[in-house]
């Protein structure tokens, strides 16, 4: 009978956090929706506010009509080649080159705007140095940063500015572009991290069918193989007339397929049994899509090597649950923390206990829905128990799962021959 509740396989991301992240744009992630660019958008305004500088010169300085209608218009395509690149170079893509004279028109606008119509122009040159660290490699970036901060730095003089504001736009123009550049390492790593993230799921789960495949194949090929050898036996038999020894064949050949049938059941449950290391790798991934922050130790996947196969999956269980809670109902939540220990029962018996924790809002008044329900049931049939509550200081959620710590039971090793 098949789990009611959707499950998912560990290089999935389940939709309710894609949901949930449909509103963000995480730094280094491509712009999906018109909703993320209205909001990159949004946050390019909060940086305008050197551009203060030429727009109150327009407004209030002494410039003619002529002077005036320039310096708007090179305002407006100024920002247009800003939002141009900065924007829609993350949507559709845009050709290197393409990049590069956009970049190089913002450069000649600014130097033209500054020469012309006066110093408090020298601040679009941070913006046009914040275009040329998007732009340069690596390991051209800080020569090219240089270059701009020594161009804003010359055409402040040749432009009859302040020293005030020539070392103020300089500095401003150099150390933008530096943030720039850590920005796109920073991006860079988290697209790394993302990816290095999918691959471990996907090795996973990849790893459980190679398993699978191989435990068909050893159960199946020997069984197969007995079944054609007494198939060939009961038709020679047969042949011969001898037909008890047929029919003897015949009741071998139902035996075997029977105890094949449930020697496959037994393959296909097991792999259809959640473990630790493939719930911990799908919980990255879906928390990553969630925006949830996952705090796991290193070690958590061989807590316990040798802990019997229903007690280990009960507790991979009880980790996919507590994930999807998180997913679904964990609001405000940034953090999500899995810690594993080991507790000692007033019956002197030993358990393994795994605790799942998130910073969220908590349960509050709510009852526990038909996950939880069916989580406890899923341990008391391994005769362990399900806690839930708030987490420390009454803030968050708290998932507590304890099984029996029974080992594995271990085939005795055949004596070797002297």
């Amino acid at each position: 009978m098949t789990d009611p509740r959707r499950t998912h396989r560990p290089d999935e991301q389940p939709e309710v956090g894609v949901a949930r992240a449909s509103f963000m744009n995480v730094p280094g992630s491509p712009v999906e929706t018109r909703r993320q660019l209205l909001v990159k958008i949004a946050w390019m305004m909060l940086w305008m506010i050197y551009l203060g500088y030429p727009v109150g010169d327009l407004l209030n300085g002494d410039h003619g009509p002529g002077a005036r209608v320039l310096g708007w218009s090179c305002l407006a395509f100024f920002v247009a080649g800003y939002i141009l690149l900065v924007i829609f170079r993350s949507t559709a893509g845009m050709r290197p080159r393409a990049c590069q004279a956009v970049v190089a028109l913002m450069v000649v606008l600014a130097v033209t705007a500054a020469f012309v119509l006066g110093a408090s122009f020298l601040s679009m040159l941070i913006y046009a140095s914040v275009c040329v660290a998007i732009i340069t490699p690596a390991r051209y970036a800080l020569a090219a940063l240089g270059g701009m901060a020594a161009l804003t730095a010359v055409t402040g003089v040749l432009s009859h500015a302040g020293v005030d504001l020539i070392s103020t736009f300089t500095l401003s123009a150099f150390l933008s572009g530096l943030a720039m550049v850590g920005l796109q390492r920073l991006v860079a790593t988290m697209k790394e991290l993302r990816e290095a993230r999918a691959a471990v799921a996907h090795l996973a789960a990849s790893e459980e069918r190679l398993r699978l495949a191989r435990d068909l194949h050893d159960l199946l090929g020997h069984s197969l193989s007995l079944i054609t050898l007494k198939s060939e036996l009961a038709g020679r038999f047969m042949d011969a007339g001898k037909d008890e020894a047929a029919r003897a064949q015949v009741a071998d050949i139902e035996n075997v397929a029977r105890q094949s049938l449930i020697d496959v059941r037994e393959a296909v449950t097991g792999f259809r049994r959640p473990t630790l290391p493939v719930e911990l790798a799908a919980a990255r991934t879906a928390l990553a899509a969630a925006q949830v922050t996952l705090e796991a130790s290193p070690d958590l996947v061989d807590a316990w090597p040798g802990l019997a196969a229903e007690e280990a999956g009960a507790l991979a269980w009880a980790l996919r649950e507590a994930v999807t809670n998180v997913v679904r109902h964990g609001e405000g939540a940034t953090v999500c923390t899995v810690r594993a220990d080991e507790t000692w029962e007033h019956d002197g018996e030993r358990y393994a206990v795994l605790e799942i924790t998130d910073d969220g809002r908590g349960p509050g008044k709510s009852q526990p829905g038909n996950g939880l329900s069916g989580l406890g049931e899923r341990l008391a049939l391994v005769g362990g128990r399900l806690e839930t509550g708030p987490g420390e200081r009454g803030k968050g959620f708290r998932i507590r799962a304890a099984v029996p710590l029974r080992t594995a039971a271990v085939a005795p090793e055949s004596s070797k021959a002297p």
